[in-house]
């Protein structure tokens, strides 16, 4: 990883443009979030699902080679990991779930997972972006 105290590369400067489009997608992952917060969505099925955060996954995807060796790159991989990880997470509550409802701990398990991982997905979005506010590498 460029920028760590082991690392003796020196990370160079990241182009206004990208520090802009970087805070773009972290915007549009923030409307993900909004929107599982205000509706019948979950946070966690609005983040991986809506319009906003796929589009945003989209952005880190076609612009990632631009960041490289910029302290953007640890965002762009902060993002990316978070959205995969959301998804992850939610398949592997599906799985965990479904079978208990059928003795109904799985709607209490159902429940309490994604509540567990929408605080997650809050967390890593509301870091990032106050990390890339302060000029920073996001967190590893």
């Amino acid at each position: 990883m460029a920028g760590n105290t082991f690392d003796a590369t020196p990370l160079r400067a990241a182009e206004p443009s990208l520090v802009t489009y970087t805070h773009i997608v972290y915007a549009l992952h923030t409307l993900g979030v909004l929107i599982g917060l205000s509706s019948a969505m979950f946070v966690v099925t609005a983040f991986v699902f809506s319009l906003p955060s796929v589009i945003a996954v989209i952005m880190n995807y076609a612009r990632r080679r631009d960041v490289q060796g910029t302290f953007l790159e640890s965002h762009f991989r902060w993002q990316i990991r978070t959205f995969w990880g959301a998804l992850l997470g939610a398949i592997i509550i599906w799985a965990i779930s479904i079978p208990l409802m059928f003795v109904l701990i799985g709607f209490l398990t159902w429940w309490l997972l994604f509540l567990v991982l929408g605080a997650w997905i809050v967390y890593r979005v509301a870091r990032g972006w106050m990390r890339l506010k302060e000029g920073l590498e996001a967190p590893e």
